[in-house]
């Protein structure tokens, strides 16, 4: 019995020995050409249902080794920038050294011409079009150039719009809240080989909020490779002055912990050129003519942190922070104002003289925080709380000296201003998606509660410093909005549908304390959304989209305070401005998923403009924002893109629209006044790979605008020709570029007034024409997928963004 139970002991003892034993596997990736993969991911699986049992990635010399395997059989692959290897068989029993796992390029011959990557795929979904670029001949290009050639994209210097509206840009469903130059700035260093689609959402579904125009949402490849990179990057750009900007971001990533901090400084001298003339009119025709010289700079410094941490608490549980802050403790704005004016006959009456010295302190701190839940049947509950704080100082001198022609002084006119602007958003959001079979459905709730206070004191500096009342005054607003909203889905074979239902309740209370009265507002609104997708067969779909929205005023166009340039220029806020809704239609054709047709219609009511209006008798001209008595815009969009040659992409889009927009005419006994425009806009870009490695690219585009509404305004036709070059080197972890804009000099146009008594028009000469150099160096494992973002806030949308 006990030889028996002696072997039994050693029978067990070393079978568990030999049970708890692991291995080591280890090898390289390399491409078809036997050339090393840096960085690649590489994937163990089990045979039985191909799920991850560890991962790892190869060093920068493609070598990889996963440790920790028990005994068994698996599938072993390999994986880079959306092209994968073959399935490998392996027996595990002992420690394991493969010579490669093979990524082969994807290639297909067309004509006799091998092209290593194909053309962008466009997917018309039921409430998006999705633009596929990853592993394309546009996967080497920036993001911004990709967004570019987006199809329904119209980019205008800074600006991307959809449909004459301004798109706002998303990466993987958290908002860039950014100005338009910062955005510009930061994808333009985003490569794209980071990016598997662009979704262009025109008319964005019940889950987002009523308020906001269409979406641009960068969608980016997933990598589970663990460990840390970072960056160093800079940019160089020659206008009229010289500027320049440093930044850095690190990334740090676990199994559980996702942690990303970011930090850039961006000093700037920024020039701006206005020539404006005024015809001031009389029942005799022209009496006076005002032609002004405006020359403004510029300086500010802004400083940019963010922090972003991810952690995961188990499979269905993890936690999300993010938080930014926007730091201008120092901005300056120098305007020098010449202005000449004649008689109607052409003779010089006089001419007068303005220098306006402005300081300004302006910060933005913001945090999000998010909690997700996933269920272990089907779908997900998450839980997001979010707080701003803005604040805004800015005092402002205004001299002005009046000349008769033969340069005699005769008078002077000066003042000073002391403004203030404290804003706070505090937003709370539950939302929940589940499917009921087949039909996918989300809900949530919403509520948002934004308290502003503004306060401006106007001083008189002709005969000392006297307050003057009512130029002085302090503004306070509050509003809360309560929202809830559905929405269904359903796919069948050749259909899709989607529906949904926003329901917003707004309070919103205005109180002038200087001029004793409060504005107070109470609505509730629906905002529904309907999506229709047809696809006959795979050369032709249809699709219809119909959604209602709604712009309410930023909180600066509310404050009833007046901003002078000089006393005849000035801007006029108005506290009675008024939400306004839009109803948004689209119909879309595609046919071979190469030729895409769009047409578009939207009602936008009661639209909330910006009118700029002369007084004749006082010869004044002042800015104000106003809700219009009605607008419409309706057009036809044609998107093409093709690779021409294996180094050539050549993209090109035509858009042909119609705005319109009927106002009261302040200066013209308020009489409806109706501004109109049929415009036609194109764009033509060639993408060109410049070396046979692929890391020399260039690029040439020409972009025309036959002009477009502005307001009470017409600008004029602009064209732009741009040419840029971006170099890679020591093995893609270095970046160079080269950038020039404006070659032609015509990227700005004369904006035009003129019906009824209103006769002026002006030019802006902003620093357009510029030629830019960049820089930017990764180190570290920097083939990984980061969780940059920002924060994602309607109510944001409202502050002031000027730079």
């Amino acid at each position: 019995m006990k030889p028996l139970l002696l072997f039994l002991m050693v029978f067990l003892g070393v079978s568990q020995g030999v049970l708890s034993q692991t291995y080591t596997l280890s090898g390289e990736v390399k491409d078809d050409t036997a050339a090393a993969i840096p960085f690649a991911s590489v994937f163990l699986l089990a045979t039985t249902d191909s799920t991850l049992v560890k991962g790892t990635s190869a060093d920068e010399n493609g070598f990889f080794a996963i440790d920790g395997i028990t005994e068994g059989l698996y599938f072993l692959k390999a994986s880079y920038i959306g092209q994968t290897s073959e399935n490998l068989t392996l027996d595990i029993i002992k420690d394991v050294k493969i010579g490669a796992l093979m990524i082969a390029q994807s290639s297909q011959v067309l004509d006799e011409v091998v092209v290593t990557a194909g053309r962008p795929v466009v997917e018309r979904k039921v409430d998006r079009l999705v633009f596929n670029v990853e592993n394309t001949v546009l996967s080497q290009s920036s993001s911004w150039e990709i967004l570019q050639q987006t199809p329904g994209v119209i980019s205008m210097q800074d600006e991307l719009q959809i449909r004459n509206q301004a798109a706002t840009i998303y990466i993987n469903d958290r908002k860039v809240q950014l100005s338009s130059e910062e955005v510009r700035n930061l994808l333009e260093n985003y490569q794209g080989e980071n990016i598997k689609s662009i979704e262009v959402l025109s008319n964005p579904p019940a889950r987002y909020d009523a308020e906001g125009g269409p979406v641009l949402n960068i969608v980016t490849s997933n990598n589970i490779s663990l460990g840390y990179k970072g960056n160093i990057n800079t940019r160089y750009t020659q206008g009229v002055f010289a500027k320049y900007n440093i930044g850095t971001s690190h990334f740090y990533k676990t199994e559980k912990l996702n942690l990303n901090a970011s930090y850039s400084f961006a000093p700037r001298k920024v020039f701006k050129d206005v020539e404006s003339i005024t015809n001031f009119n009389d029942d005799t025709g022209i009496f006076s003519r005002w032609e002004t010289d405006f020359d403004q700079t510029n300086r500010f410094e802004t400083h940019n942190i963010g922090l972003v941490l991810d952690y995961t608490f188990d499979d269905r549980n993890e936690l999300s922070l993010t938080s930014n802050a926007q730091l201008s403790p120092e901005r300056t704005y120098d305007y020098f104002q010449d202005t000449r004016i004649e008689n109607g006959q052409g003779t010089l009456d006089s001419t007068f003289t303005t220098a306006s010295f402005l300081d300004e302190t302006k910060n933005n701190i913001s945090a999000d925080l998010t909690f997700k839940h996933t269920f272990e049947e089907k779908g997900s509950l998450t839980l997001n709380g979010h707080y701003t704080h803005f604040d805004l100082q800015r005092s402002q001198e205004v001299n002005s000296d009046y000349f008769l022609p033969s340069g005699d002084f005769i008078r002077d006119f000066d003042f000073f201003t002391n403004a203030r602007q404290d804003i706070e958003i505090g937003t709370a959001q539950l939302d929940y998606s589940t499917l009921f079979g087949t039909v996918s459905f989300e809900s949530g709730i919403k509520a948002s509660f934004i308290d502003s206070q503004s306060k401006l004191d106007f001083f008189d500096l002709n005969n000392g410093q006297v307050p003057v009342a009512e130029l002085s005054d302090d503004y306070l607003y509050d509003e809360q909005v309560y929202a809830g909203y559905f929405s269904l889905s359903k796919d069948w074979e050749k259909w899709s549908l989607k529906a949904g239902l926003r329901a917003e309740q707004t309070e919103s209370s205005g109180n002038s304390v200087a001029l004793s009265t409060i504005n107070e507002l109470s609505y509730f609104e629906l905002f529904p959304t309907l999506y229709v997708l047809h696809n006959v067969n795979e050369n032709h779909s249809f699709a219809f989209d119909y959604s209602r929205k709604l712009t309410r005023p930023r909180y600066e166009d509310l404050n009833p305070f007046r901003t002078f340039v000089n006393e005849n220029l000035f801007f006029d806020g108005n506290p009675n401005l008024l939400p306004n809704f839009s109803n948004n239609f689209n119909l879309n054709y595609t046919l071979k998923q190469e030729f895409f047709f769009d047409f578009y219609y939207r009602d936008n009511g009661n639209y909330i403009s910006t009118l700029t209006f002369q007084n004749n008798e006082n010869q004044t001209l002042r800015d104000v924002t106003q809700n219009v008595l009605e607008s419409t815009s309706y057009g036809f969009d044609f998107n093409y893109g093709k690779s021409i040659t294996n180094n050539w992409y050549l993209y090109s889009y035509i858009s042909i629209f119609h705005e319109d927009e009927t106002f009261l005419a302040l200066e013209s006994n308020n009489v409806p006044a109706r501004n109109e425009f049929d415009g036609f806009y194109a764009d033509l870009t060639n993408y060109l790979t410049l070396s046979k490695d692929g890391t020399l690219k260039g690029e040439l585009g020409l972009t025309y605008l036959s002009g477009f509404l502005q307001g009470s305004s017409i600008q004029a036709e602009t064209t732009n020709l741009t040419f840029g070059l971006r170099k890679s080197f020591w093995k893609r972890r270095a970046l160079v570029s080269l950038a020039v804009n404006d070659i032609l000099g015509k990227a700005n146009g004369r904006v035009t007034s003129k019906y009824l008594n209103q006769d002026n028009n002006f030019l802006a000469i902003p620093e357009t024409q510029y030629v830019r150099f960049g820089f930017t160096y990764n180190f570290g494992n920097y083939r990984l997928e980061d969780n940059d973002r920002e924060i994602d806030k309607i109510e944001r949308e409202r502050l002031s963004s000027e730079e």
